[in-house]
């Protein structure tokens, strides 16, 4: 069995590596919002450190007419909500210190979560940061769709699965987006 604490390591220093080469991939990654799956509501994030940034995308999911939101930590150990969100508008810090939407922002329920992660799988295994925000967040929400949004490299072979671990329906990368068998 794989060390997930490890693992999280060497996955940080590989994102960190693949952000320093190609400070594009974002922008190509976003050529291809429209092979995303339907939703009318769509999670987004802002990014933080080596995070494939997710400004590109937002856009192009505006440009498509869908409307965004962003997730906001409330409480550490529950689910995280969402508040309605467009490009622009302001920000403050939620109780993870992540910028979130301001209070009086519309809750909303996404259809589709575009989740960062530091790690997937062909499987729709997510390595996410280890804090279980978006497991709690997607077992709370289950029939919202998961999209993992990272660098192509950041794909491993197998991805250790805990019971609590959700998978996700696919993933974008500057390659393009792949559903999960």
């Amino acid at each position: 069995m794989i060390d997930k604490h490890e693992l999280r390591a060497a996955m940080r220093a590989t994102r960190k590596r693949l952000a320093g080469l190609d400070p594009e991939a974002s922008l190509r990654a976003a050529e291809h919002a429209g092979d995303l799956p339907p939703g009318e509501v769509v999670a987004v994030y802002r990014a933080i450190g080596s995070e494939i940034g997710a400004d590109a995308l937002s856009m192009a999911l505006t440009c498509q007419g869908r409307s965004l939101c962003l997730p906001v930590v409330i409480e550490r150990d529950a689910p995280m909500i969402f508040r309605r969100w467009s490009p622009g508008e302001p920000l403050e810090l939620d109780v993870a210190g992540v910028p979130a939407p301001l209070p009086l922002a519309e809750t909303v329920t996404p259809d589709l979560i575009m989740t960062p992660l530091l790690a997937f799988d062909a499987a729709g295994g997510r390595l996410g940061q280890g804090g279980g925000y978006y497991d709690r967040t997607f077992a709370a929400l289950s029939d919202a769709l998961r999209v993992g949004f990272a660098y192509a490299g950041q794909e491993v072979e197998n991805l250790p699965v805990e019971l609590h671990d959700i998978r996700l329906h696919g993933v974008l990368t500057e390659r393009g987006y792949r559903a999960v068998p």
